[in-house]
C-alpha cells in the first residue's frame, strides 16, 4: 500500500484531556494522516470503532468513566480477525503497569509528554505491520473462498456420477430413474422423521441411488427375464448385494461410505432371514434398514414388466405384516406416520405417461 493510501487510513485517538488530542492531531496532520477521530469520552469509542475501521488506536489509560484497561476488554470482546494494533499513551513508566497494558492486549508505549520523531516512528512502523496483517488476512480470505468453491465443484461431480451410477443400475432392470427419485427421497424423509441431522438426511439422498448398482454385474439372461425366477437363477440375482457393496468400497468419503453401506445391506431383514450376510436386527445398518422399507414400498407400487401396480393400500397391509419379520418395527410405525409425505414423493415422481 503506497505511503498516500496509508495516510487516508482511519487512526483513532482516545484520550480526555482535550490538550493532547490537539497536540497529537497536529502532529500527525503534519505528516500526512488525514482520517484522524479524536474522541474525549472512553464510552464512545466502540460504536466508532465500528464506524470507523481504524488501522490504529491511540489509547490514553487514565481516563474517567472507562480506563484504558476496560476500553481494550470491550474492544476484545467484539472478536475483531483485523483488531488494529494498540499503543498506549502514558506518563507512567512503571514494570507491573506495562505488563498490564501488555496482558490486555496493547502493543506499543508512546510516553507523554510525546517526542515527535519517536511518536511518529511507532505509529509508521505499527501501520505497515497493520496494512501487511491486513493482506495475509485477505489472501487467507481468497484463498479459503477458492478452496470451498473447489470443493462445491468436486461435491456436485460426486453427486453426479453417484445419480447417474443409479439410474445406470435401474435402466439395466427396465425401470426409469424415477424409481431412485421416490426411493432416495422417501429415505430422506424417513430419516428426518426419526431425526437424523438434515446434513445426514442429504447424504442419505444422495446415496441411497446406488442401491442397486450391483445389477450391473447380474447376467443379461437373469436380469432381463420377465417371468419367476428358477431357484439357481434368484442365488445369482441375490449376488447383486454383494457385488454393489464390492463395487462402492475403497472410498473413505462418507458419501461412499453410505452408499456402500446401503447397497450392501438393504436386502437384509429384521429377522434374519434376509442376504447376502443374514443380519438382524440392530446389526443391519439403519441406513439399510431405511432404504429396504422405502424400495420395498415403491417396487410394489409401481408397474413391472412381470407385475402390475399395487395399491398404495396393499403395499401398506404388506409392510404392516412384515413389521417384525422382513422391516424394523419401529421404522414401521414411522413410515405409517409419515404416509401422506411418502405417498405426496410418490405422486411428485410419478411415471411419465405414455402418448397413446
Amino acid at each position: 500500500m503506497s505511503t498516500e493510501s496509508l495516510n487516508r487510513e482511519c487512526i483513532l485517538i482516545v484520550d480526555d484531556e482535550p490538550a493532547n488530542l490537539k497536540l497529537l492531531d497536529k502532529m500527525l496532520r503534519s505528516q500526512g494522516y488525514q482520517s484522524l477521530v479524536l474522541v474525549d469520552d472512553p464510552r464512545l469509542v466502540v460504536d466508532l470503532y465500528r464506524i470507523t475501521q481504524p488501522v490504529l488506536i491511540l489509547l490514553d489509560i487514565n481516563m474517567p468513566h472507562l480506563d484504558g484497561y476496560q476500553v481494550m476488554e470491550q474492544l476484545k470482546a467484539l472478536n475483531d480477525p483485523l483488531l488494529p494494533p494498540i499503543v498506549i499513551l502514558t506518563a507512567q513508566h512503571g514494570k507491573d503497569y506495562l505488563l498490564r497494558a501488555l496482558a490486555a492486549g496493547a502493543r506499543d508505549f508512546i510516553g507523554k509528554p510525546f517526542d515527535r520523531n519517536e511518536l511518529l516512528m511507532r505509529v509508521r512502523n505499527l501501520l505497515d505491520a497493520q496494512m501487511a496483517h491486513r493482506l495475509m488476512y485477505d489472501q487467507k480470505t481468497v484463498l479459503e473462498d477458492m478452496v470451498q468453491a473447489r470443493t462445491e465443484e468436486l461435491r456436485r461431480t460426486r453427486l453426479q456420477i453417484v445419480q447417474r451410477l443409479g439410474m445406470a443400475a435401474e435402466y439395466r432392470d427396465e425401470e426409469t430413474g424415477n424409481h431412485i427419485l421416490r426411493m432416495s427421497h422417501s429415505c430422506a424423509l424417513l430419516a428426518r422423521a426419526i431425526g437424523w441431522s438434515e446434513a445426514d438426511c442429504d447424504l442419505i439422498l444422495n446415496a441411497s441411488p446406488m442401491h442397486d448398482i450391483g445389477k450391473i454385474g447380474i447376467p443379461d439372461a437373469i436380469m432381463l427375464k420377465p417371468g419367476k425366477f428358477e431357484p439357481h437363477e434368484w442365488e445369482i440375482m441375490q449376488t447383486h448385494a454383494a457385488i454393489g457393496g464390492k463395487l462402492l468400497e475403497g472410498d473413505d468419503s462418507t458419501l461412499m461410505c453410505m452408499a456402500r453401506e446401503i447397497a450392501l445391506t438393504h436386502h437384509e431383514k429384521w429377522d434374519g432371514s434376509g442376504y447376502p450376510n443374514g443380519l438382524a436386527g440392530e446389526a443391519i445398518p439403519q441406513s439399510g434398514r431405511i432404504a429396504a422399507l422405502a424400495d420395498v414400498f415403491d417396487a410394489l407400487t409401481s408397474v413391472r414388466p412381470y407385475k402390475k401396480a399395487w395399491t398404495v393400500e396393499a403395499a401398506v397391509d404388506l409392510i404392516k405384516d412384515n413389521k417384525g419379520r422382513h422391516f424394523d418395527p419401529t421404522l414401521v410405525e414411522v413410515f405409517l406416520q409419515e404416509l401422506p409425505g411418502i405417498v405426496a414423493i410418490r405422486e411428485r415422481f410419478a411415471e411419465p405417461v405414455a402418448p397413446g
